[in-house]
């Protein structure tokens, strides 16, 4: 399968990364607005095709993936039509629909590391998409009305989690840690938290009762985030930009 990728920004460029260091370098096409950007993604990514010429680059693709800002989607759109005859177009700009586009895709940054966290429109080719994008984490092909609602868990929730971990940081150096040992430790707890999940198929408040000694102090933990309505500002958080 040869891959086309519009755009070599924070999203394109994750995905090429992804996509090259699981074996697919030699079958990948990517295009940028400067030549640096491609110079640069080369030297990352060896064995890659990279040039300026859009619609030179969608010649010889089985799939394009666009991957521009939602403004420039529809002048891209213009620009490689004549070459898009029975190749699969597939876009990953968010909130932008198009008669042209096959497939809608919402993956996330992570996907440069193998985990990004992938939604796929229910569509006729869905299942192609879903295989590619599976190649840089999980995916899952659902149904429009929860496209919005994964790009808030997946695509958005990647500044969210982040967030907690710089929260969990900056408590660790009131405590007493240097920043970079904090963020170590902060990166290790979740990492382990999420893995355990993983492995054992635990419900998290089953994971939450393991460490939850009556009368300890990880009990104490808990409710002042029940006082700060936790719960609560995560799930407003989420649907925030459902509005």
């Amino acid at each position: 399968m040869k891959v086309t990728v519009i755009g070599a920004g924070n999203m394109g460029g994750a995905l090429v990364k992804g996509w090259a260091k699981a074996g697919m370098a030699t079958c990948l096409t990517v295009t940028a607005r400067t030549q640096q950007t491609l110079d640069r993604l080369k030297e990352i990514c060896p064995g890659i095709t990279a040039m300026l010429d859009n619609k030179k680059a969608v010649q010889g693709a089985d799939v394009v993936v666009l991957a521009v800002k939602p403004w420039l989607v529809e002048q891209v759109i213009a620009e490689i039509t004549p070459e898009l005859r029975d190749k699969l177009l597939i876009s990953v700009a968010a909130g932008v629909r198009h008669e042209r586009i096959d497939v809608y895709a919402m993956p996330n940054i992570a996907a440069e590391f193998g985990e990004s966290m992938t939604f796929v429109e229910e569509a006729e080719q869905a299942e192609t998409a879903a295989e590619l994008f599976g190649r840089v984490g999980l995916c899952k092909v659902v149904p429009q009305r929860q496209m919005a609602a994964g790009m808030m868990m997946a695509g958005c929730g990647i500044a969210y989690v982040v967030r907690f971990l710089r929260a969990m940081m900056e408590g660790g150096v009131e405590m007493g840690f240097y920043p970079d040992e904090a963020k170590e430790i902060a990166m290790q707890t979740m990492q382990g938290a999420v893995t355990m999940l993983r492995e054992t198929g635990l419900h998290p408040e089953a994971a939450i009762d393991k460490v939850t000694t009556p009368g300890g102090i990880t009990i104490k933990g808990l409710n002042e985030l029940d006082h700060a309505a936790f719960n609560s500002a995560v799930i407003r958080c989420l649907k925030a930009g459902l509005k």
